[in-house]
């Protein structure tokens, strides 16, 4: 049982299976994000997405998840997160689309998201996903790792993103993974560096810089999944699943 403010760290065996987990997840959304072109369904990608991941012996986190009908959250353009697949919202030229998936391997939860361009950007769009994703790689690179704190990973991704121009959300936070899709620590991309829970070896948690081109304000529609921004301004959305190690971090998925 893991307690609230208690990191849930990962003998051998179990970082074998999120290692196959996470293998399957990277797979899906690499497989699932060459699916996305003018003219398709979102909900026909969540069918490819599950499809992949039964296929490959894993087991959809999302799909009934709190009652989500989806094994991906599917948000276009000005859905921040959680959009539900729809096989009425079929992707346009110059749409972007969030893909955000998990993956159960074991009773353990994987964690991932990549957001994808449809067909041609704009140049200012193609630019927004570049430097969300390459936060995301860097805060890895430059700041993850045992003795880490949690303010030391906000802090980065939030200095990062208003550089570029960018409002990080401040009111969605990456988290903690293991025998539940969320737990502790809430990972924040708003903070102040040297703050907060000190990253230790074994442990694993999902990073996500959440941005808006925008002011960054958000509402949840009333299907109470889905989360836009006020300004009807383009989000971005990336995700790893990083598991502590001696010598710094994993990704996983």
């Amino acid at each position: 049982m893991i307690h609230d403010e208690t990191f849930q760290i990962f003998s051998a065996a179990e970082q074998d299976s999120l290692r196959k987990a996470g293998r399957i997840l990277r797979e899906c959304l690499a497989h699932v994000s060459l699916l996305v072109a003018p003219g398709i369904t979102t909900i026909e990608l969540d069918a490819a997405a599950e499809r992949f991941i039964r296929a490959e012996g894993g087991e959809p986190a999302f799909k009934g998840y709190h009652g989500f009908p989806g094994t991906l959250c599917t948000s276009v353009n000005d859905v921040v997160v959680h959009g539900i697949p729809n096989e009425d919202l079929t992707l346009k030229e110059g749409d972007i689309v969030s893909l955000d998936c998990g993956v159960i391997v074991d009773d353990l939860y994987t964690d991932a998201c990549v957001t994808v361009g449809v067909g041609t950007l704009a140049p200012e769009v193609e630019k927004f996903l570049q430097i969300s994703s390459k936060t995301l790689e860097s805060v890895i690179d430059e700041v993850v790792g045992a003795g880490a704190k949690i303010g030391d990973i906000s802090a980065f991704i939030e200095k990062k993103l208003r550089k570029a121009g960018y409002t990080p959300v401040e009111s969605l936070t990456g988290h903690g993974l293991g025998c539940t899709l969320h737990q502790f620590p809430d990972v924040p991309n708003v903070g102040k560096a040297g703050k907060g829970p000190v990253l230790p070896v074994g442990t694993m948690i999902a990073i996500e810089p959440i941005a808006s081109m925008g002011k960054g304000e958000i509402y949840t529609e009333r299907d109470n999944w889905t989360i836009r921004t006020k300004d009807s301004s383009l989000a971005s959305h990336f995700e790893h699943s990083v598991l502590i190690t001696e010598d710094g971090c994993e990704i996983i998925a």
